[in-house]
């Protein structure tokens, strides 16, 4: 059966510095407060192998990913001691082992354009730079240069889909994290709202 427009699901990660903060409280909030429905939240110790499945990168985001790592070290007077491809595998390495040390909280956000209203409120990758009133902008300082500088996995609070690689790519993260049972189908009062062109109760 097609899913109308505002059926459309994300997913929503967020990370142990998230968690270790005491911000899931505000970061739900921020969701909830545009309209989106939350039918599935579920928190879970992750395996390496696991996370490696879900960040799916190809060689091309690696070398790219290496370059800019490589970059970063030049600028700082650091020694390049490997190939730009291995510093790219290793952000990816980095992002493991921090997010093996605490706890991760999944969650499927659901309504109109879900994918691109949640990137929106989350921010770019990188706090320093993410606009103000976005997550990162708003609840963390990291950036990508004080990450490497340390040899660390930058500390960006949360993980949401890339709404360019389109519902798919959503669809797939849930599935690697959360069962389908495990995903609720229900009606919130302000879909009503939302979603019901006349207020008569007709809304699909």
């Amino acid at each position: 059966m097609k899913k109308a427009p505002h059926q459309e699901r994300t997913f929503v990660m967020l990370k142990p510095d998230a968690v270790q903060r005491g911000l899931i409280g505000e970061l739900i909030k921020r969701f909830e407060a545009t309209g989106l429905k939350c039918s599935a939240m579920k928190m879970f110790m992750a395996d390496e192998k696991r996370i490696f499945e879900h960040y799916n990168k190809d060689e091309a985001w690696f070398m790219k990913k290496g370059v800019r790592t490589v970059e970063d070290l030049k600028e700082q007077g650091l020694e390049v001691t490997k190939e730009p491809i291995e510093y790219g595998k290793d952000i990816i390495r980095a992002n493991a082992n921090f997010m093996m040390q605490a706890p991760l909280l999944a969650m499927v956000w659901e309504g109109n354009q879900a994918g691109a209203v949640v990137k929106k409120i989350v921010g770019s990758t990188e706090p320093s730079t993410s606009d103000v009133g976005t997550i990162r902008g708003d609840l963390t300082i990291d950036s990508y240069s004080h990450s490497s500088y340390e040899d660390r996995a930058v500390r960006n609070l949360i993980h949401c889909t890339d709404p360019e690689d389109g519902p798919e790519e959503a669809e797939r993260e849930i599935a690697l994290w959360l069962n389908e049972d495990e995903i609720m189908n229900y009606t919130t009062a302000q879909e009503a709202i939302m979603y019901d062109v006349n207020l008569d109760g007709k809304a699909d």
